[in-house]
Protein backbone atom coordinates (compact mmCIF):
# COMPACT_ATOMS: atom_id res chain seq x y z
CA UNK A 1 0.00 0.00 0.00
CA UNK A 2 1.23 2.91 -1.14
CA UNK A 3 2.85 5.03 2.02
CA UNK A 4 3.31 1.89 4.34
CA UNK A 5 6.40 2.19 6.03
CA UNK A 6 9.23 -0.35 4.15
CA UNK A 7 10.78 -2.92 6.71
CA UNK A 8 13.79 -2.49 7.61
CA UNK A 9 14.15 0.28 5.36
CA UNK A 10 16.62 3.32 6.75
CA UNK A 11 14.86 5.99 9.02
CA UNK A 12 15.06 9.40 7.75
CA UNK A 13 15.55 12.64 9.66
CA UNK A 14 13.76 15.90 8.43
CA UNK A 15 16.29 18.56 6.97
CA UNK A 16 18.26 20.01 9.74
CA UNK A 17 16.29 23.26 9.08
CA UNK A 18 12.75 21.96 9.07
CA UNK A 19 11.81 22.54 13.10
CA UNK A 20 13.27 26.39 12.73
CA UNK A 21 11.41 27.16 9.69
CA UNK A 22 7.93 25.90 10.83
CA UNK A 23 8.29 27.89 14.18
CA UNK A 24 9.11 30.91 12.48
CA UNK A 25 6.30 30.06 10.46
CA UNK A 26 3.73 29.72 12.83
CA UNK A 27 0.89 31.48 13.00
CA UNK A 28 0.85 31.98 16.86
CA UNK A 29 4.37 33.32 16.65
CA UNK A 30 4.07 36.88 19.07
CA UNK A 31 5.24 39.08 16.26
CA UNK A 32 1.89 41.49 17.16
CA UNK A 33 0.61 40.66 13.82
CA UNK A 34 -2.93 39.86 15.06
CA UNK A 35 -2.92 43.80 16.16
CA UNK A 36 -2.52 44.96 11.45
CA UNK A 37 -4.74 44.83 9.15
CA UNK A 38 -2.92 46.26 6.71
CA UNK A 39 -5.54 48.16 5.08
CA UNK A 40 -8.04 45.54 5.32
CA UNK A 41 -10.05 47.41 8.03
CA UNK A 42 -10.51 49.81 5.82
CA UNK A 43 -11.67 48.04 3.00
CA UNK A 44 -14.12 46.97 5.76
CA UNK A 45 -15.43 50.15 6.54
CA UNK A 46 -16.12 51.05 3.36
CA UNK A 47 -18.04 47.87 2.53
CA UNK A 48 -15.25 46.48 -0.21
CA UNK A 49 -14.28 43.62 1.95
CA UNK A 50 -17.69 42.23 3.64
CA UNK A 51 -17.85 38.72 3.44
CA UNK A 52 -15.52 35.58 2.11
CA UNK A 53 -15.34 36.09 -1.36
CA UNK A 54 -14.83 39.27 -0.87
CA UNK A 55 -12.06 38.61 1.29
CA UNK A 56 -10.62 36.02 -0.61
CA UNK A 57 -10.78 38.70 -4.09
CA UNK A 58 -8.43 41.03 -1.56
CA UNK A 59 -6.18 38.89 -0.19
CA UNK A 60 -5.03 37.75 -3.65
CA UNK A 61 -4.02 41.51 -4.42
CA UNK A 62 -2.14 41.61 -1.69
CA UNK A 63 -0.24 38.74 -2.10
CA UNK A 64 0.43 39.09 -5.73
CA UNK A 65 0.98 43.30 -5.72
CA UNK A 66 2.63 44.31 -2.62
CA UNK A 67 3.50 40.81 -0.47
CA UNK A 68 4.82 40.08 -3.66
CA UNK A 69 7.50 43.13 -4.42
CA UNK A 70 8.00 43.95 -0.89
CA UNK A 71 8.12 41.03 1.63
CA UNK A 72 9.10 38.48 -1.13
CA UNK A 73 11.60 40.41 -3.18
CA UNK A 74 13.36 41.67 0.00
CA UNK A 75 13.91 38.29 1.69
CA UNK A 76 15.27 37.09 -1.84
CA UNK A 77 17.53 40.13 -1.85
CA UNK A 78 18.82 39.27 1.53
CA UNK A 79 19.73 35.43 0.69
CA UNK A 80 21.32 36.84 -2.30
CA UNK A 81 23.47 40.03 -0.47
CA UNK A 82 26.76 39.11 -1.21
CA UNK A 83 27.98 41.48 2.04
CA UNK A 84 26.26 42.98 5.08
CA UNK A 85 26.39 46.28 3.53
CA UNK A 86 23.94 45.01 0.66
CA UNK A 87 21.89 43.08 3.09
CA UNK A 88 20.89 46.96 5.12
CA UNK A 89 20.38 48.33 2.02
CA UNK A 90 17.54 46.11 1.31
CA UNK A 91 16.50 46.95 4.77
CA UNK A 92 16.36 50.99 3.93
CA UNK A 93 15.01 50.36 0.40
CA UNK A 94 11.92 48.40 2.65
CA UNK A 95 11.09 51.46 4.60
CA UNK A 96 11.94 54.05 2.21
CA UNK A 97 9.26 51.76 -0.17
CA UNK A 98 6.49 51.24 2.69
CA UNK A 99 4.88 54.98 2.25
CA UNK A 100 2.05 54.81 5.05
CA UNK A 101 2.91 55.90 8.50
CA UNK A 102 1.09 53.10 10.43
CA UNK A 103 2.42 50.38 8.15
CA UNK A 104 5.97 51.31 8.69
CA UNK A 105 5.64 51.49 12.56
CA UNK A 106 4.08 47.80 12.20
CA UNK A 107 6.99 47.17 10.07
CA UNK A 108 9.23 47.92 12.84
CA UNK A 109 7.49 46.38 16.00
CA UNK A 110 6.79 43.50 14.24
CA UNK A 111 10.36 43.13 13.03
CA UNK A 112 11.64 43.81 16.30
CA UNK A 113 9.83 40.94 17.70
CA UNK A 114 10.85 38.62 14.61
CA UNK A 115 14.41 39.57 15.59
CA UNK A 116 14.13 38.77 19.42
CA UNK A 117 12.58 35.51 18.31
CA UNK A 118 14.92 34.68 15.64
CA UNK A 119 17.90 35.22 17.98
CA UNK A 120 16.72 32.58 20.00
CA UNK A 121 15.86 30.45 16.94
CA UNK A 122 19.23 30.75 15.40
CA UNK A 123 21.41 32.75 16.68
CA UNK A 124 24.57 33.85 14.63
CA UNK A 125 27.10 36.87 13.87
CA UNK A 126 25.28 38.21 10.39
CA UNK A 127 21.58 38.29 12.79
CA UNK A 128 23.79 40.20 15.59
CA UNK A 129 25.27 42.38 13.35
CA UNK A 130 21.88 43.47 11.71
CA UNK A 131 20.23 43.66 15.36
CA UNK A 132 23.23 46.43 16.15
CA UNK A 133 22.38 48.31 13.52
CA UNK A 134 18.93 48.77 14.49
CA UNK A 135 19.41 49.24 17.86
CA UNK A 136 21.83 52.02 16.06
CA UNK A 137 19.21 53.42 14.25
CA UNK A 138 20.99 52.42 10.93
CA UNK A 139 18.48 50.01 9.89
CA UNK A 140 14.42 50.65 10.56
CA UNK A 141 13.49 46.55 10.84
CA UNK A 142 11.20 44.71 9.29
CA UNK A 143 10.33 41.25 9.63
CA UNK A 144 11.46 39.89 6.21
CA UNK A 145 15.23 40.09 7.28
CA UNK A 146 15.94 38.97 10.11
CA UNK A 147 13.50 35.50 8.72
CA UNK A 148 15.63 36.00 5.50
CA UNK A 149 19.00 35.98 7.74
CA UNK A 150 17.61 33.36 9.55
CA UNK A 151 16.83 30.79 6.19
CA UNK A 152 20.04 32.17 4.36
CA UNK A 153 21.58 30.23 7.90
CA UNK A 154 19.85 27.25 8.01
CA UNK A 155 20.40 26.79 4.07
CA UNK A 156 17.04 27.15 3.73
CA UNK A 157 15.96 26.52 -0.08
CA UNK A 158 14.87 29.83 -1.37
CA UNK A 159 11.33 28.82 -2.79
CA UNK A 160 10.73 26.96 0.56
CA UNK A 161 11.99 29.75 2.62
CA UNK A 162 9.54 32.15 0.19
CA UNK A 163 6.30 29.94 0.58
CA UNK A 164 6.94 29.78 4.61
CA UNK A 165 6.83 33.08 4.67
CA UNK A 166 4.08 34.34 2.68
CA UNK A 167 2.07 31.60 3.85
CA UNK A 168 2.57 32.56 7.12
CA UNK A 169 1.55 36.13 6.42
CA UNK A 170 -1.73 35.13 4.50
CA UNK A 171 -2.40 33.14 7.56
CA UNK A 172 -2.51 35.95 9.67
CA UNK A 173 -4.41 38.05 7.66
CA UNK A 174 -7.07 35.81 7.72
CA UNK A 175 -7.26 34.92 11.33
CA UNK A 176 -7.56 38.74 11.51
CA UNK A 177 -10.12 38.85 8.92
CA UNK A 178 -12.00 35.99 10.60
CA UNK A 179 -12.26 38.50 13.69
CA UNK A 180 -12.84 41.57 11.92
CA UNK A 181 -15.30 40.96 9.10
CA UNK A 182 -16.25 38.61 10.96
CA UNK A 183 -16.23 34.78 8.66
CA UNK A 184 -15.77 31.54 10.86
CA UNK A 185 -13.15 29.32 11.11
CA UNK A 186 -14.24 27.18 7.99
CA UNK A 187 -13.95 29.78 5.54
CA UNK A 188 -11.42 31.06 6.86
CA UNK A 189 -9.48 27.54 5.93
CA UNK A 190 -11.41 27.79 2.36
CA UNK A 191 -9.92 31.09 1.70
CA UNK A 192 -6.71 29.54 3.09
CA UNK A 193 -6.73 26.48 0.53
CA UNK A 194 -8.10 28.89 -2.83
CA UNK A 195 -5.18 30.95 -1.96
CA UNK A 196 -2.44 27.47 -2.52
CA UNK A 197 -2.09 28.74 -6.05
CA UNK A 198 -1.41 32.83 -5.71
CA UNK A 199 1.17 31.99 -2.61
CA UNK A 200 2.78 29.39 -5.46
CA UNK A 201 2.47 31.71 -8.03
CA UNK A 202 4.00 34.58 -6.07
CA UNK A 203 7.26 31.70 -4.91
CA UNK A 204 8.00 31.40 -8.70
CA UNK A 205 7.59 34.76 -9.53
CA UNK A 206 9.49 36.71 -6.97
CA UNK A 207 12.37 34.66 -8.29
CA UNK A 208 12.05 36.39 -11.90
CA UNK A 209 11.58 40.05 -10.67
CA UNK A 210 14.01 42.50 -11.80
CA UNK A 211 15.42 45.31 -9.52
CA UNK A 212 12.74 47.76 -10.75
CA UNK A 213 10.00 45.50 -9.65
CA UNK A 214 10.86 46.53 -5.46
CA UNK A 215 8.28 48.33 -4.02
CA UNK A 216 5.48 48.03 -6.50
CA UNK A 217 2.33 48.73 -4.41
CA UNK A 218 -1.49 49.36 -5.73
CA UNK A 219 -2.50 52.94 -4.74
CA UNK A 220 -5.47 52.44 -3.94
CA UNK A 221 -4.35 49.33 -1.00
CA UNK A 222 -2.04 52.06 0.05
CA UNK A 223 -4.36 55.16 0.41
CA UNK A 224 -6.51 52.79 2.27
CA UNK A 225 -3.54 51.95 4.74
CA UNK A 226 -2.89 55.96 4.77
CA UNK A 227 -6.88 56.72 5.39
CA UNK A 228 -6.70 53.74 8.19
CA UNK A 229 -4.85 56.36 11.12
CA UNK A 230 -7.88 58.67 10.77
CA UNK A 231 -10.78 56.34 10.94
CA UNK A 232 -12.88 56.61 13.45
CA UNK A 233 -13.48 53.67 14.75
CA UNK A 234 -11.02 50.87 14.80
CA UNK A 235 -10.16 47.03 15.98
CA UNK A 236 -6.64 46.71 14.31
CA UNK A 237 -3.54 49.68 14.32
CA UNK A 238 -3.03 49.18 11.16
Amino acid sequence: MAGTPVAGAPAQAPPSYALALAQLCDSALPTGAFSHSFGLERHLARGLVHDEASFTDWLVQFIRIQLCHSDGFAIRLVVEAADAAELYRVDRMLAAATLPRQVRRAAATMGARMLQIAATVCPGPELDGYAAQVAAGHCAGHPAVPFAIVGRSLGVPLPELLAGYLFATVTQLTQNAIRGIPIGQNAGQRVLRAVHPEVAGAVMRIQTLAPEDFGVSAPGLEIAQMQHERQRARMFMS
